[in-house]
């Protein structure tokens, strides 16, 4: 997993509440258990005009131009609600999403992000709608940085917002860790634990 420090990128408004992971990633387009071959999916219901086909609606934010280079989705309410699907994620990570930004998230969608890579930020609905307001009107303007070291984001205009992340959802973002990677860095405890028990358990036999 590509770790995460600090991002300057486009940022695509989809300003909805309650986008659930079927909405992410329609049911139909999980042909695999593979965390690659999805991309083409993602958001399908919405890019496409048809189910089944390819063929870009022009008012879906992802398919305009000048949100080619996303990056960053500016979201609503409880993100990723529904199912626990993790192809969600793995469809946003394969798709070139890095962070999410967005007023809550649902708790299990917010996990699958943090697994593969994708910061989700949260801000006040308020500090959201400001952001796409500002970021509306000119191209070049459509920029956000979040950096996660700080825990801010700064709006093109200067503005910066903090936000809150959990202290392990952090580290693994950061160092580019799974669950299991996270767990390893504690290798040396964990060894001495088992060999303090192995110690343990012959003592309590020879007695």
């Amino acid at each position: 997993m590509e770790p995460f420090t600090r991002l300057t990128a486009v940022a695509a408004p989809l300003l909805r509440d309650n986008i659930d992971t079927d909405a992410i990633i329609p049911s139909r387009e999980m042909r695999s258990v593979s965390k690659t071959g999805l991309a083409d999916g993602l958001f399908a219901g919405w890019r496409y005009i048809g189910i089944g086909t390819r063929d870009r609606d022009p008012d879906f934010v992802l398919n305009q131009p000048a949100y080619a280079t996303t990056r960053i989705i500016l979201g609503g309410a409880n993100f990723g609600c529904g199912s626990s699907r993790e192809h969600a994620a793995w469809a946003l990570a394969e798709y070139g999403i890095r962070a999410i930004v967005a007023s809550s998230f649902n708790p299990i969608f917010q996990g699958n992000c943090i697994r593969n890579g994708i910061v989700p930020v949260t801000l006040d609905a308020l500090a959201i709608a400001a952001l796409a307001t500002a970021i509306a009107p000119d191209p070049q303007a459509r920029r956000l940085t979040i950096d996660l070291p700080t825990q801010t984001l700064t709006a093109p205009d200067g503005t910066t917002h903090a936000f809150p992340i959990a202290d392990e959802a952090k580290e693994m973002l950061l160092d580019g860790l799974d669950a299991i990677d996270l767990t390893l860095k504690r290798r040396v405890d964990i060894d001495a634990f088992i060999a303090a028990d192995r110690l343990r358990r012959a003592w309590v036999y020879a007695a």
